[in-house]
């Protein structure tokens, strides 16, 4: 029982986003698995590995599963976890995990605290940034297509006034987004990619009460892609709606009424994996009613061992929740502790 969770876990949906090589169920693919090596050791080239081998019929899987002769960084990612299956202290990214200890904006956002504390005067343009995201499947079967899957995922963010001893270095803003989602592949192969659709409900929070209050609940799709090295995803979203609050202070009620304006309706997230090294992503959300948006770019790069750099900038609005109607630009760097790809 406890080696067949950690098996299911393992082969979670990865960080932007999606992952083909989790169509495959863990027992069918243990016993295709255990079939193709029987085969091939027979007649493969005595200079090879049997890592290697493992690695052949691990990928020869994967596209007779997705119906493709081509496999995207996704997939191989997801064949790479496949060797850490019962390994019980894997955890499964969901989105990315970073550390940023240096950020620096160019416009702090001291009016959401101006009537709450005597922050606003103090704040630092200088703070530090972090994110944790992990995920776990909530099934280990089929439920309505092959290779679907339904999965509960978390992702924490948060701000930390680390230079501003003045007063005690807070954190300014901590955001909690709980989500369950149902992912399954799609046949279909537009421009020789593979593809993926999810669709799910999320709740995201700064955990704040009265001024400083910020929420809001969305149900989402999100259509995946990826090819080669390349992956997409485009995620609408529908904001479910709340009820007037009776005054400020209650507790009852819409934060921020108008985040829609801001925020906008979709978000785009591009990613590019460039000589098996270095990461480059985009996100891009625009409201075109409002003209209202943000742009986060983001670069990983080696550094030594296993430890990889990240630089991230972002200008626009709704960083954060507490920042939701703020805009502003930022530019960090740090350390990735996982990638997207």
């Amino acid at each position: 029982m406890y080696l067949t969770m950690i098996k299911s876990f393992i082969l979670t949906l990865s960080i932007l986003y999606f992952a083909p090589y989790s169509f495959l169920q863990a027992q069918s693919f243990d016993e295709r698995f255990q079939d193709c090596l029987f085969k091939i050791i027979k007649t493969a080239d005595k200079n090879k590995t049997l890592q290697q081998l493992e690695d052949d019929c691990e990928e020869k899987i994967a596209k007779e599963a997705l119906g493709t002769e081509q496999l995207g960084v996704i997939s191989k990612r997801m064949i790479k976890e496949r060797q850490t299956a019962f390994d019980p202290y894997v955890i499964t990214p969901h989105k990315m995990n970073y550390i940023l200890p240096v950020t620096l904006t160019d416009n702090i956002n001291q009016e959401a605290y101006d009537s709450f504390s005597n922050w606003a005067e103090h704040l630092s343009d200088a703070e530090a940034k972090f994110q944790i995201s992990l995920k776990v499947p909530l099934t280990t079967g089929n439920v309505f297509n092959k290779g679907d899957q339904l999965f509960f995922g978390f992702t924490l963010e948060s701000w930390w006034q680390l230079y501003t001893e003045s007063i005690s270095r807070p954190f300014r803003e901590t955001n909690y987004q709980p989500e369950v989602f149902y992912f399954t592949p799609m046949d279909w192969h537009p421009f020789d990619t593979n593809s993926g659709v999810s669709f799910g409900f999320e709740h995201q929070s700064n955990g704040r009460s009265q001024l400083i209050s910020r929420s809001w609940n969305r149900i989402y799709a999100n259509f995946l892609f990826e090819k080669n090295n390349f992956a997409l995803s485009f995620r609408p979203w529908y904001r479910i709606p709340e009820g007037d609050k009776a005054t400020t202070l209650s507790a009852t009620g819409d934060d921020n009424p108008d985040i829609d304006d801001y925020m906008g309706h979709f978000e785009l997230g591009l990613a590019y994996d460039w000589r098996e090294s270095y990461e480059i992503s985009m996100k891009l959300r625009e409201n075109f009613a409002r003209h209202h948006g943000a742009i986060e770019l983001g670069f990983t790069f080696p550094l030594w061992g296993k430890l990889r750099g990240y630089a991230q900038y972002f200008n626009g609005y709704g960083e954060s929740l507490i920042d939701y109607n703020h805009k502003q630009q930022r530019i960090g760097i740090g350390f990735a502790l996982t990638d997207i790809l």
